[in-house]
């Protein structure tokens, strides 16, 4: 088994701000798909994970209808406007966007076999920043062959 890092930085609007990386994703596996005797690895495990306690990693169909449901129905079930105890210790007002954050997750792994990733036809790998504020995110992409 081998195992390949790489990273990429995706500039987030934060307050739940949903970005599309299957294509960055999708280019990193083919980029570290070539060995050093330039034998091609066509089947493996990509894991996709960003560091940081406001920001998940997941899949949805990216379109309109749910990039407008998502927050909506996450701002119902765990609004901004509610006092929390993280906000009260740290005084940052984002305790919403830490649990957000924790209920979806900050990473996840995909199966890769001949050369793709093993998505459903209307499945696209989103980073989503909870955060109140603009980020720079990193978003690494270790791949298991």
């Amino acid at each position: 088994m081998a195992v390949k890092n790489e990273k990429f930085l995706i500039q987030t609007k934060g307050f739940s701000d949903i970005i599309d990386i299957t294509t960055k994703v999708n280019d990193v596996i083919k980029k570290s798909a070539v060995r050093a005797d330039d034998t091609i690895i066509k089947n493996g495990m990509v894991h996709i994970f960003s560091p940081g306690s406001t920001v998940s990693i997941t899949t949805i169909e990216y379109e309109p209808g749910l990039l407008k449901d998502i927050p909506e129905i996450l701002n119902e079930l765990i609004p901004s406007n509610r006092d929390y105890s993280h906000d009260k210790t740290w005084h940052d007002g984002n305790g919403y966007a830490h649990i957000r954050a924790s209920i979806i997750g900050n990473g996840i792994t995909i199966p890769y076999a001949n050369g793709e990733m093993e998505l459903g036809t209307w499945q696209q790998i989103v980073l989503i920043d909870f955060d109140n504020k603009p980020r720079t995110r990193s978003v690494i992409v270790q791949i298991i062959y």
